[in-house]
């Protein structure tokens, strides 16, 4: 059976926004150009030296319907959520939180003299799973495989699977594949995507082809592809590297309120309800 390639269908340049208490970051997904992405809702990129930029941080907010995924470059974030979990995101850690039924955390950016870089990533949950149990797992650097494939191409998997490794988050209802891909200058990387997952690249280092084409992207940009079976990557003179998502599109209706994102209005209103009752958290 001949394979596809997928195509670029779109390149988004992030948009900078003021999120938390202050922070200031670059939005890619969850814009007026880019809505979502079934099953991904926003993709957030913090990066910066100056304080005053994301030192305000996330204070303690609600979450109801979504997974939040935070992955750190570089920098710490104090964190604590309402089912007990504490502690600090380091370079590298993965924090992945299924909000489910309604969680409340906070996320504190430390001052540090080399500043902050990382990533939210927001994922759908289908609305049988919407007001589930809350779920964290909190992953160390340590714990997440690096594999070295053909041409010098280096792969952190977060999930799914590169190399022949898997990555170490798992149970996700998307279906997900998190990658962090490292192509140096002038070599290609493939990957298999499964056919009908939707699938984006975040370019942040260097720049790329991202298709057999001759569109050469510089970071910092979002690059959505088309359908098909596999992608092909070609880093240019100065190597690049990127975050690869691809996931299983829920296809069913999205209501969202800022941090509830439900299947109805009636549902965002009873999160807003919930809140006002102080009955919002999670409970059996």
């Amino acid at each position: 059976m001949n394979q596809t390639q997928r195509k670029v269908e779109a390149v988004i340049d992030p948009q900078p926004v003021v999120e938390g208490a202050g922070v200031r970051l670059k939005r890619s997904i969850g814009t007026r150009t880019l809505d979502y992405l079934d099953p991904f809702l926003l993709l957030d990129h913090f990066a910066d030296t100056d304080r005053e930029d994301y030192e305000p941080g996330f204070p303690l907010h609600p979450h109801r319907g979504i997974e939040t995924v935070t992955y750190m470059l570089k920098g710490v974030v104090s964190h604590r959520d309402s089912i007990g979990n504490s502690g600090s995101i380091g370079p590298g850690d993965v924090q992945w939180m299924t909000a489910g039924g309604g969680i409340m955390h906070e996320e504190m950016p430390q001052v540090r003299p080399e500043g902050i870089d990382g990533f939210q990533l927001w994922v759908n949950l289908p609305a049988k799973l919407k007001m589930t149990r809350p779920r964290y797992q909190g992953v160390l650097s340590t714990e997440i495989p690096t594999v070295q494939i053909e041409h010098g191409v280096i792969v952190r998997v977060i999930t799914g699977e590169a190399g022949g490794v898997k990555g170490p988050v798992s149970e996700i209802a998307a279906d997900p594949t998190y990658l962090d891909v490292t192509v140096p200058a002038n070599a290609s990387f493939t990957h298999e995507v499964s056919s009908g997952h939707t699938a984006f690249a975040y370019l942040f280092e260097g720049e790329a082809s991202f298709a057999d084409d001759d569109q050469t992207i510089s970071h910092t940009r979002l690059i959505v592809w088309s359908d098909g079976d596999f992608v092909r990557v070609t880093a240019g003179e100065s190597g690049a590297r990127f975050l690869l998502v691809s996931g299983k599109p829920l296809n069913e209706p999205i209501a969202r309120y800022g941090p509830f994102v439900m299947n109805t209005r009636e549902e965002i209103e009873q999160a807003l309800a919930d809140l006002r009752r102080g009955t919002f958290v999670y409970s059996e």
